[in-house]
This record gives C-alpha cells, structure tokens and sequence, in this order.
C-alpha cells in the first residue's frame, strides 16, 4: 500500500517531526509561548501547516526561518526530518553570526556548577540587593 500524502499537518505535530522539540508537548508550550510565528502570524497548536508555510521559530536565543517542504505526521530519524524543511539563507547568516558573536564575547558555559561556599556567596549577594 502507498504512503498516505497528507494535504496538512498540526503545526505542534510537525515541529515534533521535524525535530524541533523533543516532545510535542514541547512544541505546543513554545507555540502557546508566542515562540513560533506561522506565515509572520501566531498560531495555535492546532492550525494546519501546509506545504509552503514559512515559519519563525525561537528556541532560546536562536531564532530560524524556515520554509515547509514536506508534511509529516511521524517523527523519523534526522536526516527524514531535514528533508521536511528548508532554512532561509538569511536566517542561516544572522544565527551564524550571532554563534561566532557569542564565541568572540566568551559567553560559554560556566566551568562547573557551584559549589556550596558559590551558592552561599550567591545567597549573600542576592540577599545584599
């Protein structure tokens, strides 16, 4: 039997798919968060995506434009999920850029985790202002 051709997708379905999230209940929290902006427009988890969409996804500080090349109901491995979708060149540039900003600032992560005489002095410094 052939595949099923979908004609549209939830938009919280997809974003699982295409492994943006993890979960779909991920992808619906980020949707209900204002995070994911479907043809420059909010949307709602349960708002059909169709081939052609663009969406503007924010995860954190990186923010993608992307172009829906293909639906799919199903999460597959990642290559199959990269099929799904194609990024704006432009998009592309501005998060390669904000990385190599980042990189240049030396906003990485912290060495370790604090430690109880960090946490206390944290504490203070909280309690201070």
């Amino acid at each position: 039997m052939p595949p099923i051709s979908l004609t549209s997708v939830r938009v919280d379905v997809w974003l699982w798919a295409a492994r943006f999230f993890k979960t779909r209940s991920l992808a619906k929290q980020a949707i209900d968060g204002g995070k994911i902006d479907v043809n420059g427009a909010g949307c709602k988890p349960a708002k059909a995506l169709q081939v052609g969409d663009m969406l503007r996804i924010t995860r954190g500080e990186e923010r993608l434009e992307v172009e829906v090349l293909e639906l799919s109901d199903r999460r597959g491995a990642a290559s199959v999920a990269q099929a799904l979708y194609r990024e704006t060149e432009e998009s592309r540039r501005i998060r390669e850029a904000h990385r190599e900003e980042r990189r240049l600032i030396g906003a990485a992560a912290p060495l370790h985790r604090p430690d109880k005489q960090d946490r206390r002095a944290l504490r203070r410094l909280k309690d201070a202002g």
